[in-house]
């Protein structure tokens, strides 16, 4: 038999409410399926087949392509909720009954949403690099991140290698490892962001960031199993949103790696891989 991996794994397709997402599903039957939301501007091929292929020897992934991103149809969302309810939709139109919910960055937005819109849905949620709504720098609108996301003349593996990465040797090996890895894609490759794609969702975000409501209150709505994981320095959304995140999650369990930012996942990859599989093991 073939193992379908991240660089093998067909791009599917499938339609909701007019809409025709684009979605990549693969790995081992028989457990709750582990749906993945991807990053600020993050496409199918934006994910690391480190992470990926081994979370998928237990379980399958479902790599998720929103609205107006990549090969999916439809605008872009212009705020966090229709983000989420596009996600509601897709899941639907797919049939599953629960799945646990990996959110990197902006999709860790859209799961707490999701948490808490259909918590039956749910099972666990693993959200890294990510925040609450309210969270401060969440909106990730500094000008040293403009500078870089609007520089048509830095490589996209360059950005990432800066944003993600601190600039330390090590962080720089971690950085070009990581760009190696998605390059691995042999199947057909996903189309990249449009230049539409970044205004919206900064601003989604920054609405988002700048919410005035109870944040204690809303995290207190979410009563599942959360991994929160993130670096001791992410400078894209700060890190002490995690702390806030652990803090008010009712049940939640924090992981902070070291000399690390907004990419510690992929820096420290093996270790993650290794905590989120503890985390849903036997779920």
């Amino acid at each position: 038999m073939t193992i379908v991996t991240t660089a093998t794994a067909e791009t599917r397709y499938i339609d909701a409410g007019g809409i025709r997402y684009a979605y990549r599903r693969f790995g081992a039957s028989g457990r709750t399926p582990l749906l993945c939301l991807q990053h600020f501007t993050g496409t199918l091929d934006n994910w690391d087949p480190a992470i990926i292929d081994a979370l998928a020897e237990d379980r399958e992934v479902v790599l998720f392509e929103n609205a107006g991103v990549g090969r999916s149809g439809g605008e872009v969302p212009a705020s966090i909720a229709a983000m989420a309810e596009h996600v509601l939709r897709f899941l639907d139109a797919l049939g599953v009954a629960k799945v646990h919910i990996l959110g990197y960055s902006l999709g860790g937005f859209l799961a707490q949403d999701i948490a808490i819109a259909r918590p039956g849905l749910v099972g666990r949620l693993v959200i890294s690099g990510s925040a609450p709504q309210g969270g401060p720098g969440a909106g990730m609108d500094r000008p040293e991140l403009i500078a870089i996301y609007t520089d048509t003349a830095m490589a996209p593996a360059e950005k990432l290698k800066r944003l993600f990465f601190p600039s330390t040797p090590a962080g720089a090996a971690a950085a070009d490892a990581f760009v190696e890895r998605l390059a691995t894609r042999s199947a057909e490759a996903d189309l990249p962001a449009a230049p539409s794609v970044a205004p919206v969702q900064l601003q989604a975000m920054i609405d988002w960031a700048n919410w005035g409501g109870d944040v204690g209150g809303k995290l207190a709505k979410i009563t599942h199993p959360v991994l929160v994981a993130n670096g001791n320095n992410d400078t894209m959304i700060p890190t002490e949103n995690s702390f806030t995140l652990a803090k008010f999650l009712p049940d939640a369990t924090l992981i902070i790696y070291p000399n690390a930012g907004h990419g510690a996942l992929f820096q420290y990859v093996d270790d993650y891989v290794a905590h989120v599989r503890t985390f849903l093991r036997g779920a």
